[in-house]
This record gives C-alpha cells, structure tokens and sequence, in this order.
C-alpha cells in the first residue's frame, strides 16, 4: 500500500471521550471555532483585496506608475503563498491554534503599516510582514476545518469556507473603493483593528483533534503527524499532482481579475467622472459583478451529490464548471457599460443603473453566470485534497497547491498589467483592459484539462487513504466504522 510511511506519533490508540471532553459545552464551543475560522478566513481575503481598487491613488502618492503598485500586490501573493508551506508544515505536525494566533497578529500588524507608510520602501515591506502573517489562516485554517466536516459533506461545507473568503475579496473590493476613494489609508487602518480583535477570538477557539470526523477513524485518538520523508509519498500521489498543477494557469486568469476594478473605472472615467468618483464606480461595479461567487455552494452540493454516485464526480464538476465560465467572461469585459451618478450615493446610483440601462444588465447576469459556474472550482479542489490525504498531510497539500496558486496569481496580476500598458499604445483605456483581460480567459482551458485528469486518478486515491485509516484504526484494536459512497 502506497501510503504507508511511519509517523512519529506511533500507532492510534482508542480515543477516550470526544475532543475536548464532549458535552454541551464544548458543542457551544465548536460552533464558535467554526464561526471564528470562517470569519477570519474573510477577513484574510479583505486584507488581501484592499490594495487593487486603490492603485491609481497610491501610485500617486508615491509617484509612482501603477505598474509597480500591481507588482509589489503580485510580489506580496506570492510570499503569502512560500509562508503558507511552512506554516502548513509546522501545523501538521504539532498544536495549529497559537500558529494561527501569531498569523493574525502578523498580518493585522503589517496592514497597519501600510496605512502608516509614509513612502514605497516602507509599503512594500509592511506588505511583506503582511502576507506572511496571511499565509498561516488559509493552510493551518483549511488543516482545522476539514477535521470537523465527514465526506459526505465536504462539498457544501467546503462550499462555505470558499464563499467566506469569496465575501472577503468582496468586501475588501468594496471597502478599498469606497473608505479609501478620499483617502487611500483609511481602510488599512480599519482593518488593523479588525486583525487585532481577530487574534484574540482566536484564543478562545476549541482544540480540534486530526481525523476527528473520519468514518474510518470512529473512537480513535489519531496521533499520526507528518514528517519530511513523507514529502515524496505526498508528491506520488497523482491527484495531488493534477490539483496543484491546475493552481498555475487557473490562477493566471483569476489573478488578473483584480484589475476588473480598473476596467470600470476606466470606463467611469470616459463618461467624464472625476477620479474620486470614478474608483468609487469601479469598486461597487467589481463587488457588485463578482457575486455570482455566492452560488459556489451549488456547486459543493453538485460535488456531493455526484460523487456519491461516482469517486469522479468533484473533479468532473470543476473542470465543467471552469470551462463553462469562460464566454460569459469575454462577454462581460466587452459589454457597452453607461452608468448614472446623480448627486446621491455612488452605490445607489450603480444599482440604478442596472434596471436604467439593459447593457448594465446584461453584464450583470454574464458575470453572475460566469462566477457560478468557475466557482464550482474553489469547494470541490478543498474536498478532494481532504479526500485524497491522509489527516496529517492535508495542510501540507493544501499549502502546496496555495503555493502554485500564489505563483499563477502573481504572474497574472503582474503580466496582465504589462499587457495593458502594451495594448495602451494601440488601444485607449478601457478598450486595453477590456482586450487584456479576454485574452487571459485562455488559460482557464490547461485547468479544465487537468480537472479531468484528477477525475481519472482520484477513484484509486480515495480508495487508499481509506484503507490507511481502517487499517491504523485496526491498530489501536478498534472496528471502524463503514465508508461513505
């Protein structure tokens, strides 16, 4: 059997009680985990998205091109994403609590940084400090969160967890637009303090055992952990391979779509808006086009659904669902857009405009459309990863995939804007934004690619990390409990 690398920890022995001693009690106080993990996996993602709606003034103000703001946004993707390896690593071996403790201040620490920095040196390296901190909550987060959902479930409860982050890059979207449209600092500091009060909910958090909700691992105390000689066995197995390889080109689209704030803003501006007013317009306009991202927990039903009839069905639902999204898209950046302020508030009259103006309209259900379907991505990659590892190894796979998503994410939000400027010199903004963004939907065909390949490799996978836990649970002299479907 394929995954059969002895842990430190030694064979399983019987679990005596439930996690943290059972009871009312500590039921009350798992709900507050899952409320405080999925909270904190939104806010990590609002700190992440401040930045992108506020280029144009922060390259102003340190006169600078906005090219340079974009590439220190795509330098700090990748750092958040080599800081989740080791973060992830060092969860998967010992307690994640105080790991992702320290994560959260880090980053509440570098966001308060950024909104100080008086200069580029400075926010650059606030940003650094930042993303390291950001790297913890995802990898050591994911690790915690999959120990409280059975596999039947992982889909819908996956779906959950991606849409809270899916809400966080909403919510940083709308908030750098519009608390920083008059003063690009403000929402940084806004969000400093949200960190800091983050960190410290953490601290009141429950335990969460490893393989606490494994059929296979019923009254067993799992203490299994991973160790650097597992690192080839985890790189064997070739559904992992296919679901971190997918991270780099599907990333390289996702990545320039932080620039959709810079589209509507462009197209704001060629209506005549002031600058102010027009990064405003592109924030509620970009928040406003990505809720489709809500419907995510369709597809993690659709995932649970049919993979209880077929170990193919998850990976089969992503690799429809990304490929389905891509006409909606092109569809999307090319749209005619007029919108109509009047001396009311910027998101008043942008929802005014989508009943005033059929073109905003259509744009609006071809961005519903697209997210709907791509989004079916984010919930089934986190169950099959669950699926397909071992407990130990989950947040160490987890990070690796981040890891490759980081590096296609930087490179898509760095090249994308290199592309702009290059189209620039032929077509005026927004038609250069509007070229460069369709062209980048490419590389979302790679990804739907190797989301069918997973399909193929992942039944056998499935199948082995079963045997594993029934066998270390025979181990400790206990009798599992049967398999999911």
């Amino acid at each position: 059997m394929r995954m059969s690398g002895v842990t430190p920890g030694g064979p399983p022995s019987p679990r005596k009680g439930t996690s943290g001693g059972g009871g009312a009690a500590f039921k009350i106080k798992k709900t507050y985990s899952v409320i405080v993990f999925i909270v904190l996996a939104s806010l990590d993602n609002v700190a992440i998205q401040l930045v992108p709606p506020l280029y144009d003034p922060i390259a102003r103000a340190f006169e600078v091109p906005e090219g340079v703001v974009a590439v220190v946004t795509a330098v700090t993707y990748l750092v958040t994403a080599v800081a989740a390896v080791g973060w992830a690593f060092a969860g998967d071996r010992g307690n994640r609590r105080p790991l992702l403790v320290i994560g959260t201040i880090l980053w509440a620490v570098g966001t308060a940084a950024t909104g100080w920095a008086p200069g580029l040196t400075v926010f650059v390296i606030a940003q650094v400090v930042g993303a390291i901190g950001l790297g913890a909550v995802g990898s050591v987060g994911f690790s915690v969160v999959s120990d409280l959902i059975s596999p039947r479930r992982r889909g819908l409860v996956m779906s959950l967890w991606g849409l809270s982050q899916g809400i966080g890059t909403l919510a940083g979207t709308l908030a750098g637009g519009l608390l920083g449209a008059a003063d690009w600092r403000r929402p940084f500091q806004v969000m400093a303090v949200t960190g800091t009060v983050a960190a410290v909910a953490y601290l009141f958090t429950a335990d969460i055992r490893r393989g606490e909700s494994e059929p296979q691992l019923a009254g067993v105390e799992y203490d299994h952990r991973i160790s650097r000689e597992q690192l080839p066995e985890i790189l064997g197995r070739r559904t992992n391979v296919w679901l971190v390889l997918q991270g780099l080109s599907a990333q390289v689209t996702f990545g320039s779509f932080v620039w959709l704030p810079r589209l509507f803003q462009a197209r704001a501006e060629e209506q005549g808006y002031d600058s102010a007013t027009a990064v405003a317009i592109g924030a509620v306009f970009a928040t406003l086009f990505q809720l489709g991202g809500v419907l995510s927990i369709i597809g993690g039903l659709v995932g649970d659904r049919l993979q209880r009839r077929t170990p193919r069905g998850r990976a089969l639902v992503a690799s429809a669902g990304i490929l389905g999204g891509v006409p909606f898209f092109v569809g999307l950046f090319f749209l005619p857009m007029r919108v109509h302020i009047d001396e009311g508030s910027v998101p008043l009259g942008v929802l005014k405009s989508v009943y005033q103006e059929p073109t905003v309209a259509f744009a609006l259900l071809a961005a519903l459309s697209g997210l709907a379907l791509t989004s079916a991505n984010s919930p089934n990659w986190f169950a099959l990863i669950a699926d397909v590892n071992p407990p130990e190894h989950r947040g160490t796979v987890y990070s690796l995939g981040n890891l490759v998503n980081g590096v296609g994410r930087a490179a898509g939000n760095g090249l994308v804007g290199l592309v702009f400027s290059a189209l620039a010199r032929s077509l005026p903004p927004p038609a250069n934004y509007a070229v460069g963004l369709a062209a980048f939907q490419v590389f979302f065909v790679p990804t739907g690619i190797m989301y069918y390949m997973a399909s193929r490799t992942s039944p056998k996978d499935i199948d082995e990390v079963r045997e594993v836990l029934a066998a270390r649970a025979a181990e400790a002299g206990v009798r599992p409990s049967s398999s999911p479907p």
